[in-house]
C-alpha cells in the first residue's frame, strides 16, 4: 500500500480547528505566566535570540525534581510561552518546570536545534547542580528522545553521563526519513543521509534509560507508527519502554492533560521527574 506521507503529517490539515486551539494556548499560557509571581521569565542559555528558557518553579524549589519542556511546531514555528500552562501539573506535584525556546527552521538546522536543546541541557544542570527530566511534543517529543540518547560526559566533563535519564514524548517523529516527502521539508532541507542522522531512532542509547511515546488515538497511522516503532526498537536496547495512546485526543489536544493537576498524564510526569532527582 502506498502512503500519501503529505496527509499523514499534515497535523494542521487533519485538525482544522486548530487556530482556536492555539489561540487556547495562547490565552492559557498567558494567564499561568501572570500568575507565575516566582517565575523568571526569557534567561538566555545560548547566544541566538530564542535560546530563552522559562522557569516555572515548584513551591519549595531548591529540593524539586526539574523538568525541561520542549514545544513543538515541526521545528519551525511556535514559541515556548504558547504552552506555558503545561507547568501547571507538574507545578502542583512539586516539580519545577523550564521551558526553553530554540531557533526555527529555515534559519538553523534540525541538527542545530538539538545543538540547541543540549546547550539547555547543560545550562539548566551548572545553574541547580539537577539532573533533568525532558518531556516535549511532536517536534519537542523528538528533542526529548535525542536528549535521552546522550553520553552527557562526552559534551561537558562538568556533567554526568546520565544528566537526562528519562524523557516522556508526546506525538514525536523518530524517525525523519518520511518527511523527505512532505512539503515542509522546503524549510526543514533534509537529505537521506542528514534525515537519518537526526532520527534518535536509529542512536545507540544508554541501557537503563528510561523513554515514555505517548500519542493521541485519533492521530494518523504514522504518528502512532512512530511511537510504537521507537518504544519496540528502544525497549530491545535495554531502555524501559512506554507506549501509550490518549483516548479522545487528536495531535494538538493530547498535551491538554498535562494543564490538569489530576490527570494520569500529569501523574506520569510527575513521577517521573521525581524518578529522576534521586538518582
Amino acid at each position: 500500500m502506498t502512503i500519501n506521507y503529505e496527509v499523514e503529517y499534515d497535523n494542521r490539515a487533519r485538525v482544522p480547528e486548530h487556530p482556536d486551539i492555539f489561540a487556547r494556548w495562547e490565552r492559557e499560557g498567558a494567564a499561568y505566566r501572570a500568575a507565575a509571581r516566582d517565575g523568571a521569565f526569557g534567561l538566555a542559555y545560548g547566544p541566538q535570540p530564542r535560546q530563552k528558557i522559562d522557569i516555572f518553579p515548584a513551591k519549595d524549589h531548591a529540593d524539586a525534581p526539574l523538568a525541561l519542556f520542549v514545544h513543538g511546531g515541526w521545528w519551525r514555528s511556535l514559541a515556548p510561552s504558547m504552552f506555558s500552562q503545561l507547568a501547571t501539573g507538574p507545578n502542583a506535584h512539586g516539580v519545577s518546570v523550564a521551558a526553553a525556546g530554540y531557533e526555527l527552521c529555515p534559519n538553523c538546522s534540525i541538527a542545530s536545534i538539538i545543538e540547541q536543546m543540549r546547550g539547555a541541557c547543560l545550562w539548566l544542570w551548572r545553574r541547580y547542580r539537577k539532573r533533568v527530566f525532558v518531556y516535549g511534543h511532536s517536534a519537542g517529543g523528538h528533542l526529548a528522545a535525542c536528549m535521552l540518547a546522550q553520553d552527557w560526559a562526552a559534551f561537558a566533563s562538568d556533567a554526568p553521563a546520565n544528566l537526562v535519564p528519562a524523557a516522556y514524548a508526546i506525538s514525536g517523529v523518530f524517525d525523519l526519513s518520511p518527511l523527505l516527502q512532505v512539503s515542509q521539508n522546503a524549510d526543514l532541507r533534509l537529505d537521506a543521509t542528514e534525515a537519518r542522522r537526526v532520527s534518535p531512532l536509529f542512536w545507540k542509547v544508554p541501557s537503563g534509560r528510561t523513554f515514555d511515546a505517548v500519542v493521541g488515538a485519533l492521530e494518523s497511522s504514522e504518528f502512532l507508527r512512530q511511537s510504537k516503532n521507537i518504544v519496540e526498537v528502544w525497549g530491545a536496547r535495554g531502555v524501559k519502554t512506554r507506549y501509550e495512546e490518549i483516548a479522545g485526543a487528536n495531535h494538538f489536544t493530547v498535551v491538554d492533560p498535562l494543564a490538569d493537576r489530576v490527570s494520569a498524564m500529569t501523574r506520569r510526569v510527575a513521577h517521573l521527574a521525581t524518578m529522576v532527582a534521586a538518582l
